[in-house]
């Protein structure tokens, strides 16, 4: 590997860009703690008398609470889901070396959302179901499921083919070779997959909006309360996207040390 001749310059470069990548979220957090005079002020006001006016609206006068946690349920069931979907069939997938099935799934993720609204409103509604969380939660595994499949790939593929023929040959079933062999050497792959497809399903909003009911409806969702014809309320705006980036962000930094690990195994062995 070629030495680095200018770590002063890499250093100026990486927080250049941490700082490009950062600013629109401080902004947000900054803005949530303003009056709403000063969230509108033009020139922007970079000093300002900290408020908790927003949080206290948001949660005072909305039940953007009880949103928050619809969209721990509706976010965590998909992603269970999902990755239990996922796991067996990436490991099927890799062993037999079929590309098709996982291709099939991706056109799931790769069609526009609108697509299936229609059908799924219909069905859903003729099922009884619209409005609930079942709905909801099979909507999202809908996204959670390609996206882990896809994620775990590489991680079985670059798994030694003799540590399952052993299983094999003592006289395991698939079950168990995937649960007792494979998962404790893969467990990094999906660990990556649990978190990426519960970001994804937590910030997603056309399934929400749409098959959601009022006592199911989700925090991203809510959010839009606060957007009318004629005026926005960026105060509670900022306060209410604040509050929905908390969780992915939380949950991030208390598993970044096997994110990284994970990411890295996926890139040495994909």
């Amino acid at each position: 590997m070629n030495e680095v001749k200018h770590p002063l310059l890499v250093k100026v470069a990486f927080s250049v860009g941490s700082l490009i990548f950062l600013f629109p979220i401080l902004w947000m957090a900054l803005s949530s703690l303003k009056s709403p005079l000063e969230v509108t002020a033009y020139p922007p006001k970079l000093f300002f008398m900290p408020t908790m006016e927003n949080y206290g609206e948001l949660f005072g006068r909305t039940d953007f609470l009880h949103n928050t946690w619809n969209s721990f349920v509706v976010a965590g069931g998909s992603t269970v889901l999902g990755v239990l979907l996922a796991t067996p069939a990436a490991f099927a997938i890799s062993w037999h070396r079929m590309t098709w099935p996982a291709t099939v799934s991706l056109f799931a993720r790769m069609a526009p959302g609108t697509l299936f609204l229609l059908p799924w409103f219909i069905m859903f509604s003729n099922l009884g179901l619209q409005g609930s969380f079942t709905a909801l939660i099979l909507a999202h595994a809908v996204i959670t499921m390609p996206l882990a499949l896809w994620i775990l790939l590489p991680y079985f593929d670059g798994m030694p083919r003799e540590v399952v023929e052993s299983g094999q040959i003592d006289g395991c079933n698939g079950l168990s070779i995937l649960i007792r062999i494979v998962l404790p050497m893969i467990y990094p792959g999906v660990i990556v997959a649990t978190i990426m497809s519960f970001v994804f399903s937590w910030n997603y909003f056309l399934f929400a909006l749409a098959l959601s009911g009022f006592e199911t409806k989700t925090a991203i969702v809510a959010s839009f309360n606060f957007i009318g014809e004629g005026t926005t309320n960026w105060g509670a705006l900022m306060a209410a996207a604040t509050v929905i980036a908390i969780p992915p962000l939380v949950l991030t930094f208390i598993v970044q040390r096997w994110l990284v690990a994970g990411l890295s195994f996926g890139a040495v062995k994909g």
